[in-house]
């Protein structure tokens, strides 16, 4: 069996993604790698990191980086001043890379890990359930981006017990904490999207955001004998604001 290795926001970090490789000594044949979301955006090497994982024919599901990449490409989002998915938007494979970024799921289920990119809810008791529906849409080039749901897996830090998300994620008020002190799911969570956070380890979760792209670590997580790899970022590609 092959090990499950997930690896955090690789954000066009793809030099830093290269140096994982290396680290975790990569070999398809050993190693079924998957990686948290946010593949794009804020790194200087979108497309060049998004057409190494298709090239590496590892598993993704999809962050909020991701989706607004889709929705720019649709002409349902504006770019940003920080965006750096114009390599991506201008190639000449840019049909491929989207379509399999499209692809992508929200959610991915094992017995005993969840793979969602910021969270889940505390109410949700089939993660698979809520996806499925959402995943179908953002295939279709129909991402329902109104859509609570869609928000929360891919978007969520603080809630309350009900679900319920602050206003501001910075300074939340009393009532909020971090979404995975309300999880009681019995299986590990593998996640990313909180950079600031950094990586987290607890009895039930594995946020796997080390916050590349701000200059520190691109991590990975090796699900079958618990170890973390790491590798520093080559630059401060952005500022922490």
């Amino acid at each position: 069996m092959r090990a499950r290795v997930f690896v955090g926001d690789v954000q066009g970090c793809a030099d830093e993604m290269e140096d994982l490789l290396a680290a975790i000594d990569y070999d398809p044949a050993l190693i079924d790698l998957w990686f948290v979301g946010d593949l794009v955006n804020r790194g200087p090497a979108s497309a060049r990191a998004l057409r190494r994982v298709m090239a590496l024919g590892a598993g993704s599901v999809l962050g909020n980086h991701d989706l607004h990449l889709l929705g720019v490409a649709a002409g349902e989002r504006p770019t940003r001043k920080d965006d750096t998915i114009s390599d991506i938007l201008e190639a000449k494979d840019r049909e491929e890379l989207l379509a399999w970024l499209r692809a992508r799921p929200l959610v991915r289920v094992w017995d005993d890990l969840i793979l969602v990119h910021a969270g889940l809810h505390p109410r949700w008791r089939d993660p698979r359930a809520i996806a499925a529906p959402l995943e179908e849409a953002v295939s279709r080039g129909e991402i329902p981006w109104d859509d609570e749901n869609l928000r929360f897996m891919t978007g969520v830090r603080h809630c309350d017990s009900a679900g319920r998300r602050p206003t501001d994620d910075r300074t939340p008020s009393p009532g909020f904490a971090p979404w995975d002190a309300h999880y009681r799911g019995k299986r590990k969570v593998v996640c990313g999207h909180w950079a600031s956070r950094g990586f987290l380890r607890t009895e039930r979760v594995r946020g796997l955001d080390s916050g590349c792209v701000w200059g520190r670590r691109l991590t990975a997580w090796n699900a079958v004998t618990d170890a973390i790899i790491s590798v520093p970022a080559r630059a401060t590609y952005r500022q922490v604001r």
